[in-house]
């Protein structure tokens, strides 16, 4: 079994930044999708952001904002994908998840709040 375990969170003004970090127990995320999606509210979750080999992907509501990326461990044992949060709004609070995803495995992070006052 795989853990996501993703840090970061915290209450910020508008116009701030956060930086969430997602570390997996074992090296998964050379393989599949990797992402952070949220979850606001009253609301479904939704992709706020994807990596795989050589692409990306952002929801249109976060483009230009946020940045999705990826680093590997020296030893290649454990393995962090971030998501750099900038002019961050109102809108964007929610609880945001990290995911791997690939052919015979789904993971998700406990998420983490992400809280934005105006």
């Amino acid at each position: 079994q795989v853990q996501l375990v993703e840090s970061g969170g915290g209450l910020v003004q508008a116009g701030g930044s956060l930086r969430l970090s997602c570390a997996a127990s074992r090296s998964i995320f050379s393989r599949g999708v990797m992402g952070w999606y949220r979850q606001a509210p009253g609301k479904q979750r939704e992709l706020v952001a994807a990596l795989t080999t050589g692409r990306t992907n952002y929801a249109d509501s976060v483009k230009g904002r946020f940045t999705i990326s990826f680093t590997i461990s020296r030893d290649n044992a454990k393995n962090t994908v971030a998501l750099q949060m900038n002019s961050l709004k109102p809108e964007d609070t929610a609880v945001y998840y990290c995911n791997a995803m690939g052919p015979d495995y789904n993971y998700w992070g406990q998420g983490t709040q992400v809280t934005v006052s105006s």
